[in-house]
């Protein structure tokens, strides 16, 4: 049975680009974002953790070469693996051109509307799970229970502001009458598949957030920036943070936006942590 961490503490690849470089990286709690020069291997020491945290091998199995060559120290130490969350920032047309249908009849034709329409129903099983929990804490009784139930649902609520908020300006907002995401513009209903590469992006790292239900996480994020203008970009680690104040984050960058807002002292250099 896997035990869940709370955090990873420390991460260790033992042989990156065939053993020309050791990675070793003590990690912080709540913010990591790893910085370098295009090539230096910040996307694929971030696919190296992702691989061996789909790989928890159970009790007397050995681990595949590859996985054993990268350790991964959790908080509390005897933890065998954690929640994660993995978010790739490139809306391109799916690799095997695959035009998927959704029950909508909107067009699923690119990585991050594939996303999108996972989250969604992600986002639909995160609304039951809140309102089965209300629901209990209600039926306790009691000013407690009552706050407490308050507290299940302004997450929801946070998120919803925050949307509303950050896409004012081009007059969209979510229409809170339907449980599924939509949007409303000046009258019309649009699906999200419908948004900007931008707006894309940004919903669906706040859907991520949301619907971990502020439970200890790993989130890791390639290049989040990707699309995302200058003001958004400052804002995109506290809006994740607020959302989740349990998640833990890896993210690859290069953009100085990303760190301005409070965020300098969480950078690594892919130097810094190979020899």
């Amino acid at each position: 049975m896997t035990k869940l961490a709370q955090r990873v503490k420390r991460i260790e690849i033992k042989s990156l680009w065939s053993g020309r470089k050791h990675v070793d990286w003590t990690l912080m709690p709540d913010v990591n974002i790893l910085s370098g020069k295009n090539g230096m291997g910040k996307s694929t020491i971030l696919n190296r953790v992702v691989q061996r945290l789909r790989h928890v091998p159970t009790s007397g199995e050995l681990s595949p070469k590859p996985q054993r060559e990268v350790v991964i120290d959790f908080e509390p130490s005897d933890a065998t693996g954690i929640r994660y969350d993995i978010i790739r920032s490139f809306d391109r047309v799916l690799v095997d051109g695959t035009r998927l249908q959704a029950a909508t009849d909107e067009r699923i034709v690119t990585e991050l509307d594939w996303q999108l329409y996972q989250l969604g129903r992600r986002y639909l099983d995160y609304q039951v799970n809140v309102g089965n929990r209300m629901i209990a804490l209600l039926a306790e009784g009691g000013a407690d229970a009552a706050a407490k139930a308050a507290e299940a649902a302004a997450n929801k609520q946070l998120f919803l502001d925050t949307v509303d908020r950050l896409f004012a300006g081009t007059n969209k907002r979510i229409d809170r009458s339907c449980n599924e995401l939509r949007f409303l513009l000046y009258g019309d209903t649009l699906s999200p598949y419908r948004l900007s590469s931008g707006e894309k992006q940004m919903l669906v790292i706040l859907l991520t957030a949301l619907t971990e239900d502020r439970q200890p996480y790993l989130l890791c994020m390639d290049e989040p920036e990707a699309s995302l203008h200058f003001e958004w970009q400052k804002e995109l680690v506290s809006l994740v943070r607020t959302l989740n104040p349990n998640v833990q984050i890896i993210l690859t960058t290069h953009s100085p936006g990303v760190i301005m807002d409070g965020w300098n002292d969480k950078v690594a250099n892919v130097e810094d942590i190979t020899d």
